[in-house]
């Protein structure tokens, strides 16, 4: 992967960790501050994606539109699953083990799927992010996880992370494979998104406006910010860069999301996390320089 894109993942990392953080504290507002957030993205980001569709050229096609379909469907059941878990978990427990769960998913399906083949030091950067994932999540006591939340984490985590792979994989073949231009991915997959669950927000108005009081702001950043992460992510497999290597190296997410809870949240970090920490930031380093 060369500096350029490694370069927007790094930025993607640091951009994803902070709305997460900011979903989670949303996260009693549930499907109605999704409703929001997506809203707020479907906006935000018109401009671009009109300047993009205005200036581009764009063959449309049944392929096209049934790779948008798809990835709509799934990203909602991520957001949706996401912040179920960050109701019934802490963050620290749902985040890695999603953000974890994922890439070992996502480089599978591109070693069938996109035919990508990694070099050894690819591997090895993979299993160094995956070990560091690890080492953050756990803190280096596996007993967190029988624990009645740190149970609630695992379930939730592991299903968003098996989320995060299946449309990793679907968004990169519709980026790569289909020549869709990112922006133009993820505006339509948001819009997808809130014809989905309109639906279910109109059934009970009253009951979406008392769950989002005090969450308008927060929903503005994640919508704000979370298309952003995504579309330096797809940018980046535009570039070229391999699929494989890209899904870990996003991991790089949870080493900032450990900084935020020590420096903003002035949670305690074991010697266990920053250990973790440091594992995770060296397979980053292996997947760039593979």
């Amino acid at each position: 992967m060369s500096l350029l894109p490694l370069s927007l993942v790094i930025l993607a990392a640091f951009i994803h960790a902070t709305w997460n953080l900011l979903s989670k504290r949303a996260a009693a507002a549930g499907a109605a501050f999704v409703f929001a957030y997506n809203l707020v993205a479907c906006v935000a980001y018109l401009p671009w994606v009109g300047w993009v569709l205005v200036h581009s050229t764009h063959s449309w096609s049944l392929a096209v539109a049934s790779c948008l379909v798809f990835s709509a469907v799934i990203h909602l059941a991520y957001s949706l699953c996401l912040q179920r878990g960050y109701q019934v978990a802490d963050l620290s427990v749902v985040y890695p083990i999603a953000r974890g769960t994922g890439p070992m998913l996502s480089s599978i399906g591109a070693f069938i799927l996109l035919r990508e083949t990694p070099s050894p030091q690819g591997i090895l950067g993979l299993l160094a992010v995956v070990a560091g994932i690890f080492l953050i999540s756990t803190q280096g006591d596996l007993s967190a996880f029988r624990r009645p939340r740190g149970q609630d984490g695992v379930r939730w985590g592991m299903a968003t992370g098996s989320l995060i792979a299946s449309y990793t994989v679907i968004d990169g073949y519709g980026v790569k494979m289909l020549g869709i231009h990112p922006v133009v991915l993820d505006w339509f997959s948001n819009l997808l998104r809130f014809f989905m669950l309109a639906p279910v927000i109109l059934s009970n108005p009253a009951r979406a406006m008392e769950q989002m009081k005090g969450h308008w702001l927060l929903a503005v950043g994640v919508g704000a910010l979370s298309p952003l992460s995504y579309i330096l992510v797809l940018s980046a497999i535009e570039m070229g860069a391999p699929l494989s290597l890209v899904a870990p190296a996003r991991e790089m997410s949870m080493m900032v999301g450990a900084m935020f809870a020590m420096l903003i949240l002035r949670e305690p970090v074991s010697a266990w996390r920053v250990l973790g920490c440091l594992i995770l930031a060296s397979g980053v380093i292996l997947l760039g320089a593979a």
